[in-house]
């Protein structure tokens, strides 16, 4: 049987003629030479001190199909293999992706600085195409001119004139949410699941001063309002496509048209897939409807504008007049301004409400630095004479200013960024790295399309740069100098020398307006109200997407399914 199938393969007699040996010759030749010229190649790119991917130390692949994704992303041991791939290989590190596919892992700053600022317009973000079906032609789906035409419209949104001008609409929320939690303990302490109330509240913040729109009156125990069901279900329902996301629609992108992909989608039984369709047409529905009303209003004039909540001083608002007035080359079409709505949503909303439920229950953990910090907002607010403390008093208070960073720093809603580049690119390092056979090189050839994970986590946790006290929660690191290793680091950040909100021209546009709503939230939080841990609940932030915590169950393996924080809320007994 062997010999009758290589015969398949063999020249039967006499086949080959002079010119056909020739060219047999010539191949021959060519291959030999390449081969020759590939080895020649590859050890003066060791000389130079490049290596190519396969030559970096990493993991062992745990499974031919998955790689090391299983350990990457697992929800209970994933900040365990994060720590160990810092802790055994270093800040560069080869990891296996899907069908054993080699790929790049680091926290390393001047790899970083590389593909986030000086190649950013090379290394891409992961699976950008599929984000557009989701949210539309909003800034986390678009790059190059579109992504820097939308920026340049955007940044005015987001300046510091603008965020005191929203300070009035953050103080209505926030004395919503004081009010809804005031009535449930009146009577008393009483357990309540803040991170339900974190994420009401950060859609609201982002409704009322990001497009003059209500999601949420803050009173009932379960909002009434579809777009917040939709929202809170929206992320794990998205979960459950993971692999039809990032593996087979980018695939049907490339080779099927839409009418073709509409068709399929609508056909095949898959309920997750058919509730994100129709979730993400709720959404755009929503979207459209309030830039309609927001348009009316902009075209009746002043009064109209006066009559919509926020009058006229939410985000999108002021991008709509910012639009009007802009030159017709960097004029936003309607698309684009309709697509920021879901995308700044997304972009705010999980992680704001991450942070913000981390920071309390880290406050719950540690009674001592919950109490500093009720002490520094009731002194600012007696100071004051009562009333809200203004933008400039609430951000230079020096202890909430810390404890803010500190959890931004240790615990950053989400833990890596995606990058894939669009050409070869060699990538340097700060320091020479160590191959598997002892060589040290100084810069690794990444070839086209090779997926980058840029470790967040890593990179704010680094103890060269940041002690040896890195992984401990101390806010008062940050009410003295920081250490020279992170100042001289040149680490690519816009905020803190932390990776936390990215860095280069994709970094978090919204990142002032994000620490403002902490801020805001968290100060009236703590002056009006105590948190202690829940007796016999034991809290476990697992590593998805954005973190999240659920409760431990009876034996370590166990943990309910549905995230929630239960804490002890209580009224404190400071008050104005």
């Amino acid at each position: 049987m062997q010999t009758e199938f290589l015969s398949h393969f063999q020249p039967h007699g006499n086949i080959l003629h002079p010119s056909s040996s020739n060219l047999s010759r010539s191949i021959v030749i060519v291959i030999l030479s390449a081969s020759i010229w590939a080895v020649l190649f590859h050890r003066r790119r060791l000389r130079s001190g490049v290596a190519s991917l396969s030559q970096l130390r990493g993991p062992p692949s745990q499974s031919w199909y998955k790689g090391n994704y299983t350990h990457l992303f697992n929800l209970k041991q994933g900040w365990n293999f994060h720590k160990m791939l810092a802790d055994n290989y270093g800040s560069v590190v080869k990891l296996s992706g899907f069908l054993g596919r080699k790929q790049l892992y680091t926290f390393d700053t001047k790899a970083m600085y590389h593909i986030l600022i000086k190649e950013g317009a090379v290394f891409q973000p992961h699976r950008i195409d599929s984000g557009a079906l989701l949210f539309g032609k909003g800034l986390l789906s678009t790059f190059g001119e579109d992504h820097r035409k939308q920026r340049k419209m955007l940044n005015p949104v987001f300046s510091i004139a603008h965020m005191r001008s929203m300070m009035p609409i953050f103080h209505d929320v926030v004395d919503q949410l004081r009010d809804a939690l005031s009535q449930r303990v009146q009577s008393g302490p009483r357990e309540i699941d803040l991170l339900s109330w974190m994420a009401r509240t950060a859609l609201e913040l982002i409704g009322q001063s990001g497009f003059g729109y209500s999601f949420d009156n803050m009173v009932d125990d379960v909002p009434r309002h579809r777009y917040s069901v939709i929202v809170k279900d929206f992320v794990p329902t998205l979960t459950q496509l993971a692999f039809a996301r990032f593996y087979l629609l980018p695939l049907s992108i490339k080779f099927l048209t839409k009418r073709v992909r509409v068709y399929l989608m609508n056909i095949i039984p898959w309920k997750a897939l058919h509730d994100v369709r129709d979730m993400v047409n709720y959404m755009h529905e929503i979207s459209v409807q309030v830039y309609e009303e927001k348009k009316r209003a902009l075209e009746e004039g002043d009064e109209a504008v006066l009559r919509q909540i926020g009058k006229g001083k939410d985000l999108l608002s002021i991008l709509m007049r910012e639009n009007m007035k802009a030159d017709s080359e960097d004029k936003l079409e309607e698309s684009e301004i309709i697509a920021q709505m879901s995308t700044f949503i997304f972009a705010a909303m999980d992680t704001t409400s991450s942070a913000l439920s981390r920071i309390l229950h880290l406050l719950a953990l540690h009674p001592e630095v919950q109490e500093k910090m009720r002490d520094e907002l009731v002194a600012a607010r007696k100071e004051r004479g009562g009333s809200h403390l203004s933008y400039d008093e609430l951000v230079g208070l020096p202890y909430l200013d810390a404890v803010c960073r500190e959890t931004l720093r240790l615990y950053a809603p989400v833990s890596s960024i995606l990058r894939k580049n669009t050409e070869d690119a060699v990538v340097p390092f700060s320091r020479p790295v160590r191959c598997e056979d002892g060589n040290e090189v100084s810069e690794v050839f990444v070839p086209k399309g090779t997926t980058v994970m840029i470790s967040i986590l890593n990179s704010n946790r680094n103890p060269d740069l940041w002690g040896p006290d890195v992984l401990e929660w101390k806010p008062e690191r940050w009410l003295s100098p920081l250490p020279d290793a992170i100042l001289n680091s040149r680490m690519p950040a816009v905020y803190s020398h932390l990776m936390t909100f990215n860095g280069g021209s994709r970094s978090c546009i919204g990142f002032k307006f994000s620490q403002l709503e902490m801020k805001v939230v968290i100060a009236m939080l703590v002056e009006h109200f105590k948190f202690s841990l829940a007796p016999k609940k034991e809290i476990f932030w697992q590593m998805s997407g954005i973190a999240s915590p659920v409760i431990v169950g009876g034996s370590d393996s166990e943990y309910s399914k549905h995230p929630q924080l239960p804490l002890i809320v209580e009224l404190a007994k400071q008050e104005v």
